[in-house]
């Protein structure tokens, strides 16, 4: 299985901003998704951004023009750069590494976000 360790997380005020990072032990052979997760108290766990393996990006509405998800591939690490950041945005951020067509489905610890208002 593949290791995931998240960093990053921290108190912020609402405007702020904050870049989280995920890094992967380990390789993934074949097509993959990373994403990042986030749950906070009393509700599901929602995806807030994802990246396959090709590059493609996905991001949930609530953050859009606000967050970006990338990738060093050298360094084998996930980043979520987060601006702008809101109250509503606090919660628990997971990272995530899925294979598409193989076993691998890794989650992360967590880290905490938490923004003032």
């Amino acid at each position: 299985q593949v290791q995931l360790m998240e960093s990053g997380g921290g108190l912020v005020q609402a405007g702020g901003s904050l870049r989280l990072s995920c890094a992967a032990s380990g390789r993934i052979g074949g097509a993959y998704i990373m994403g990042w997760f986030r749950q906070a108290p009393g509700m599901q766990r929602d995806m807030v951004a994802i990246i396959s393996s090709g590059g493609s990006t996905n991001y949930a509405d609530s953050v859009k023009g606000r967050f970006t998800i990338s990738r060093d591939n050298a360094k084998n690490t996930m980043y979520l750069q987060m601006n702008s950041l809101k109250p509503e945005d606090t919660a628990i951020y997971y990272c995530n590494v899925r294979q598409v067509l193989g076993q691998i489905n890794s989650w992360g610890q967590g880290t905490q976000v938490t923004v003032s208002s």
